[in-house]
């Protein structure tokens, strides 16, 4: 049994040391997740600005649900820009992890999908070093059928962003990690 005991011990000693150990980066700074608990889409067209917003203060493992707004619709046959805001807004100040994505914009692309055909996105400058996407800046074209449908914006990490149709917007091939996704209940009228 002392045994058992302390082979666990070992294991569990090895592994604290094995994750707690640097990389390669300059003075062996660990790249950590970042932790998003805002996420606001701005969306100017049609002379309106529409906001759509998740805030989850308590962060993604918090017994809160994110609070999820849309502050009106969306007009049909509209062509809507769109620029992407995301913050930690559990530091003190906030911090911007929209800047820490540009900087790392090789590593970064958002997706964005609609239900019901109810429009189509496309990607706008910056683009990361290598001219891919990264989708911090978009538009959205309304179609002209009205309806009720939902929007969603997914930020992935370290996608493949060679792989066929991602440069695009397509996520079946992205791969990577998803480090936020949020659904927004949208109305075209």
């Amino acid at each position: 049994m002392k045994k058992i005991k302390f082979l666990s011990l070992s294991l569990v000693t090895a592994l604290f040391f094995t994750s707690c150990s640097s990389d390669d980066s300059p003075a062996g700074a660990v790249n950590e997740d970042e932790v998003i608990t805002t996420l606001t889409a701005t969306l100017t067209g049609g002379g309106q600005v529409i906001i759509l917003k998740s805030q989850d203060l308590d962060g993604a493992e918090g017994p809160l649900a994110p609070v999820v707004t849309v502050s009106g619709n969306l007009m049909a046959n509209t062509t809507y820009t769109g620029n992407l805001d995301l913050l930690n807004e559990a530091a003190s100040p906030a911090e911007s992890i929209t800047e820490e994505i540009l900087e790392e914009a090789g590593d970064h692309q958002f997706f964005f999908t609609v239900s019901n055909s109810l429009g189509a996105f496309g990607y706008s400058l910056p683009n990361d070093e290598n001219g891919n996407p990264v989708g911090v800046n978009f538009t959205f074209t309304t179609g002209a059928t009205a309806g009720t449908g939902t929007l969603a914006i997914i930020l992935r990490h370290q996608p493949n962003k060679s792989a066929a149709g991602v440069a695009t917007g397509n996520i079946a091939n992205a791969g990577g990690e998803t480090d936020i996704q949020v659904s927004f209940p949208i109305t075209v009228q």
